[in-house]
């Protein structure tokens, strides 16, 4: 397959015209012209790379690409060795951040909502509720995402001990916490947290989950790449290269 085709399949399926992001979305370093084998990962690090090469891939498919707002524009360090491995050996890298986030589908949410068996029932930007056909207890949906994620949550405990309605968004998204306050959410989950987010969920009678924002954001990718794979005649596999935050 072309890489302009794959391209332009993938900027309309995720809708990237919708969204002002905070980098470029779509191919953000040219390879090779035919691509057969894609890599994909969450995060476009030296490490995914390398595994790249040695699975001889002609693209790498990643949700955390490069060339983010108010980053140093000079190619230097870490990003020269970076950009200078795809150039050599002629790879692809093409990101999606918030379209991937945010697809009703394939999107890291909908991921996560399949994941736990959950229906979404309101939307309130990117964070996603959801009413619970029985309540449910706190601790049992604790063990549920720990099981599921492989990780246990940082949890913050300030809401009622049966949940009833649940709120997440993946990744860095603990500055939304006051959409899932105005959703009525018992629960809000994101990947990461900050300290004042304590305060807001305990005065405000709401349990909080920081459930890793690399957890949080492995299931899009993988989807989107299993969908590729479905779709075209082309190789894909997906390799997590481990992130504990």
């Amino acid at each position: 397959m072309q890489t302009q085709a794959l391209v332009s399949y993938l900027d309309q399926l995720l809708e990237v015209a919708l969204y002002q992001d905070y980098a470029p979305n779509g191919l953000q370093v040219e390879g090779k012209v035919d691509i057969r084998r894609i890599v994909t990962g969450v995060t476009a690090s030296q490490a995914l790379i390398e595994a790249a090469i040695a699975q001889q891939a002609d693209a790498i498919l990643v949700h955390h690409g490069y060339f983010w707002k108010n980053e140093p524009a000079q190619i230097v360090g870490f990003k020269q060795r970076r950009i200078k491995a795809l150039l050599q050996h002629d790879i692809n890298l093409l990101a999606y951040h918030l379209p991937l986030d945010d697809h009703a589908e394939l999107g890291n949410n909908a991921q996560l909502a399949k994941l736990w068996g959950l229906t979404v029932t309101e939307r309130s930007g990117l964070v996603c509720c959801a009413d619970l056909a029985e309540p449910l207890t706190v601790e049992d949906f604790y063990q549920k995402v720990s099981d599921s994620l492989e990780r246990e949550p940082l949890w913050l405990k300030g809401g009622p001990a049966q949940l009833r309605r649940i709120a997440w968004c993946s990744g860095g998204a603990q500055g939304y916490v006051d959409r899932a306050l105005a959703l009525g959410a018992d629960l809000y989950l994101s990947g990461e947290v900050s300290e004042q987010n304590c305060h807001f969920a305990v005065e405000n009678g709401m349990h909080y989950f920081a459930a890793g924002h690399h957890a949080t954001e492995r299931l899009g990718v993988k989807a989107l790449g299993e969908h590729l794979q479905q779709v075209f005649d082309l190789e894909v596999q997906f390799i997590d290269i481990a992130n504990p935050v």
